[in-house]
């Protein structure tokens, strides 16, 4: 019953916090830079969340071809550059990470 309470409540929320930004943005006109600013804001928190996990190994920079992730991630890189499929990415960078744990 707790953790339904808890998924409830965090859902809850999550709606609040998004419906409060569109009704005050549906009242408010948003100047043109801050639109442009805002663009940039999801590719900033995903390079967040991912750059750490392939460069850091223990919290210590790991640039050597024996960092398999940064690796992996290079190849998803380089089939999302080519392909624009998200699916093939995914599956491109997986398997490239399974592949070089696999054979060393």
């Amino acid at each position: 019953m707790e953790v339904w309470l808890t998924l409830l409540a965090g859902g809850l929320v999550t709606f609040a916090t998004r419906l409060s930004f569109i009704q005050l943005f549906e009242k408010f006109e948003i100047p043109s830079g801050l639109k442009r600013a805002l663009r940039f804001v999801p590719p900033a928190v995903l390079a967040a969340i991912i750059f750490p996990e392939l460069l850091l190994r223990e919290g210590v920079l790991a640039l050597e071809t024996s960092n398999f992730r940064l690796l992996a991630g290079l190849v998803a890189a380089l089939v999302a550059w080519r392909t624009r499929s998200v699916v093939l990415t995914i599956a491109a960078g997986m398997g490239a990470l399974y592949l070089l744990q696999g054979l060393f």
